[in-house]
Order: C-alpha cells, then sequence, then structure tokens
C-alpha cells in the first residue's frame, strides 16, 4: 500500500535507538525525508550513516539535542526547515519506588517527556495550521492508563501527554492537520533487552524466563504475553503520519498488546 509519504518532512525526536529508530526507517522506506534526533552528535551521524545503508537513496539527516536542556532545544528548532511529520518520541524511564523519588527526578522526567513535544510542538503547528496539512504524535505509553506503581512519574508524564495531545487537537478543527498519541505496550526496545539481560544474570534466569516471569507477575492483563517489536509500534505511528488516516484526530491509539482491559 502506497502510504503518499512522498515528499513529506518528519522529525522524530529520540530516534537513534528502539521505536523511534524504528519509525525513522519506516518513515524513510515510505519516502519521507526524515530528520532524526539524539543527545550525541557521534551518535547521531553514525545512525543517519546506518539508516543511509538500510534505506539506499533514502534521504535522512540529523541534529543532536538533549530536551532535558530548553536552550539545546531551542537551537534545534531554529535549525528545523518546515515540518510536515512531528513525532515527539523522546523519553526517559527509571523504576523506582515513590518514596524514593526526589523532586529533581519528577522535574526531569517531565522536562524531557513532557516539555520536549511541548516546545516542538509549539514550534511546528503554526506552519501546519497554516499550509492547511500536518501530523502532530505524541508516543505515550499504555503507563499512561495503567500508572506503573514501580515507576509513578513515568506514568504521570505518559498521560500528560494525552491531554496535551488532545487539547492540541482541538486546535486543529476544520483543518487537515491532526494530533494524535500511539500508546505502545512493553516493547522489546534496546533498553529493555539490557534490563531483562541483567535481570536474568541476578536472578540465574533466561531472558525467556525473565519475560515469562514479567507478564506473569506486572503485565498480567496483557493479551500477547511478550515484548512487542519496535518495528509493530512503527507500523502504527506510520499509518498515522500519512494521508490515510485523515479522519484519526484526538485519538490515544493503543498498540499495548490488550494489555489495558477497556472496551475502547
Amino acid at each position: 500500500m502506497d502510504l503518499q509519504l512522498k515528499g513529506k518532512t518528519a522529525f522524530i525526536s529520540g530516534s537513534t535507538l528502539g521505536i523511534g529508530y524504528a519509525i525513522a526507517r519506516q518513515l524513510l522506506q515510505e519516502g519521507a525525508t526524515v530528520i532524526i534526533n539524539g543527545r550525541n552528535a557521534q551518535r547521531v551521524n553514525e545512525t543517519v550513516e546506518k539508516l543511509t545503508q538500510q534505506v539506499p537513496g533514502g534521504n535522512v539527516l540529523g541534529i543532536a539535542a538533549d530536551f532535558s536542556k530548553a536552550a539545546e532545544v531551542q537551537h534545534l528548532i531554529e535549525q528545523l526547515p518546515h515540518i510536515d511529520i512531528l513525532v515527539n518520541n523522546a523519553g526517559i524511564f527509571e523504576p523506582k519506588a515513590f518514596t524514593d523519588i526526589p523532586d529533581e527526578d519528577w522535574y526531569n522526567l517531565f522536562e524531557v517527556n513532557v516539555m520536549s513535544g511541548i516546545r516542538l510542538s509549539r514550534a511546528v503547528l503554526p506552519k501546519m495550521l497554516e499550509k492547511n496539512w500536518g501530523r502532530i504524535i505524541f508516543i505515550s505509553s499504555e503507563s499512561s492508563i495503567m500508572i506503573p506503581e514501580e515507576m509513578i512519574h513515568y506514568g504521570m508524564t505518559k498521560t500528560a501527554q494525552l491531554a496535551i495531545s488532545r487539547g492540541l487537537a482541538e486546535l486543529t478543527k476544520g483543518t487537515a492537520v491532526t494530533v494524535n498519541s500511539v500508546l505502545p505496550g512493553p516493547t522489546r526496545s534496546e533498553g529493555v533487552s539490557e534490563f531483562v539481560k541483567q535481570v536474568g544474570v541476578s536472578r540465574d534466569m533466561t531472558q525467556e524466563q525473565v519475560e515469562a516471569d514479567f507478564f506473569k507477575t506486572l503485565r498480567p492483563s496483557s493479551l500477547i504475553q511478550r515484548f512487542a517489536d519496535v518495528t509493530e509500534i512503527a507500523n502504527m505511528v506510520t499509518y498515522v503520519a500519512s494521508p490515510l488516516s485523515s479522519a484519526t484526530n484526538g485519538a490515544a491509539l493503543r498498540a499495548d498488546g490488550g494489555l489495558v482491559r477497556s472496551i475502547i
């Protein structure tokens, strides 16, 4: 299926690894010009080279910026051309008991996970509305609905993203601009794979046993009972980014493996 993305320019924050990288690769494969982002300039350049090799003929650029630093974000925004598709993917998480989370951690997660999307959306939305076409997509999480007790501060930021996304969608009424959120469930990114590996070593368990135990004890409502692959999340995002998704606006779209027990 032609997703009609040729000639579109996309920016994906936090896209040198994991879900962000998978989204960048798929948008490139669909013919979009893609601008990737990471905190480290060397890592960004290496990722641009990797994507160029994986998608011959793809037009991919990179801009480094640390989304915990407002000044770096502003510098990044000043370098951006007109963006047709904005994917707010940059995010951090850390399992930590509620009583052990200091104020600084709350502020840091909010700065990276929430303010990154606010600043980027504030920069690109006016031109999208002026041109009467655009896509803004927030990569939230099932943790926005089912707040995990082991990282409440993370869940808070993901819920905030849903509120911002829906609010921005209200500003697009009567236009061809859409704003939506995609809610992945537990996904096998590089960070998650390393975490599973470390747990396996510490408990003398195979990675398969660690995964099975995770879904049995921490995410028992999952219907697929496994980690999603990053490409499965990217599939959803790529469709939402395309002109074919024009009737989907203000939505929170779950790619959570059926973890959230809800019929809507």
